[in-house]
């Protein structure tokens, strides 16, 4: 098992919106390589470019969280 902490959802958002992470490398203005990596937890996005990618995503930037107390 992974130990690898699931932290965003960037990926399962742009997929929900049939967006790919190329598309997404465009408008943030960062690397391809980059981008993976926030897409597959490996590294996260500081809180700037997690509202950037929000507003160009058109969610609440709590969508791109995975949350952590379920109520």
């Amino acid at each position: 098992m992974s130990d690898k902490q699931h932290i965003n959802r960037i990926k399962e958002v742009l997929k929900e919106q049939g967006r790919t992470q190329t598309w997404l490398t465009e408008k943030i203005d960062k690397s391809y390589v980059v981008v993976t990596n926030y897409c597959n937890n490996n590294t996260q996005p500081s809180v700037l470019v997690l509202t950037k990618i929000a507003k160009i995503l058109d969610v609440d930037i709590r969508e791109l969280l995975v949350p952590t107390k379920y109520y």
